[in-house]
């Protein structure tokens, strides 16, 4: 099957006067876990500065005092934690109230691994309609059965880089990296959902359309990266972007945030948090191109 490249980037309406939160996407983070506190951190803040309206994280009861003091402009929600500090399976019964109040879910980053919790994921995939971008251990979750991403009630963007694609793919990473633009179409195709394969020279595709991303540098080799464009694509989807058109537009502002960094302090020192405090600016660079221009 033939897949259309596309160049030209989506546009985002400007905000109207009268326009308040709700306008703008009610996203819930579900991520976090002992020791990995700062994924969460890093997603719900990456979606407020990327636009939402509104973020609420949801994380495991024993890093909540972490997350919420990390930042004062999201919300919070404790989940029941398992002994190893990961959110519990039986969780999804808390989760589902507050679903039920938001526009889009942000799921996997640094939720860590278990059976139970693999089975949660699985679950909320299968029963959600809401549109879903998942990434991290949220992927982790279907390497053994990805045939399950088929399985899924709403709109869906996963997120990998070449490893975790590698393992849905039961490949290695050398094919993946080789057949990137081909192997991300299929599998786009396969199950339904858009496919955003991080690395240098991004591939976004829902299995018909292909974008290829330009922005972005080494320096972005760094922890927390991915969680951060989790959180901006999740973002973009809340401000009425479809799924394609938001990671198309999120991968382009969040390299280009990155590049912003990289100028202003060179690659080597360049951090997530970084990136999140120019996402701003990488908004304001980019409203000053010629409308759709990439």
């Amino acid at each position: 099957m033939k897949v259309e490249t596309v160049t030209d980037l989506p546009v985002l309406p400007r905000r109207q006067p009268e326009s308040n939160k709700g306008n703008y996407g009610r996203i819930l983070v579900i991520a976090g876990s002992r020791g990995m506190s700062g994924a969460a951190v890093l997603c719900g803040s990456a979606a407020l500065r990327a636009g939402a309206g509104l973020v609420r994280v949801a994380v495991a009861e024993g890093i909540l005092p972490i997350v919420a003091a990390s930042n004062p402009c999201y919300m919070t929600v404790p989940l029941t934690q398992d002994d190893d500090g990961r959110i519990a399976g039986e969780a999804l019964a808390e989760l589902r109230p507050w679903i039920a109040q938001n526009d889009v879910l942000a799921v996997g980053p640094g939720l860590g691994k278990s059976h139970s919790l693999s089975r949660m994921l699985r679950e909320l995939l299968a029963e959600t309609q809401l549109p879903i971008v998942l990434d991290a251990d949220g992927l982790t979750a279907f390497a053994d059965q990805p045939a399950d991403l088929i399985d899924h009630a709403g709109p869906v963007v996963i997120t990998p880089h070449p490893g975790e694609f590698a393992r849905l793919l039961k490949a290695d990473v050398p094919t993946v990296q080789a057949h990137r633009a081909e192997l991300a179409a299929k599998f786009a195709r396969d199950h339904r959902l858009v496919v955003v394969l991080k690395g240098h020279g991004t591939v976004v595709t829902d299995g018909t359309r292909s974008y290829v991303n330009k922005t972005g540098n080494p320096g972005m080799a760094t922890a927390g990266a991915g969680d951060v464009l989790t959180g901006v694509i999740a973002a973009l989807i809340g401000q009425r972007l479809d799924p394609f058109a938001a990671a198309q537009l999120g991968v382009y502002l969040h390299g280009l945030a990155g590049d912003l960094v990289c100028e202003a302090r060179g690659e080597v020192g360049l951090i997530a948090s970084d990136i999140v405090e120019a996402i701003p600016e990488s908004f304001r660079k980019w409203r000053m191109k010629p409308a759709g221009v990439g």
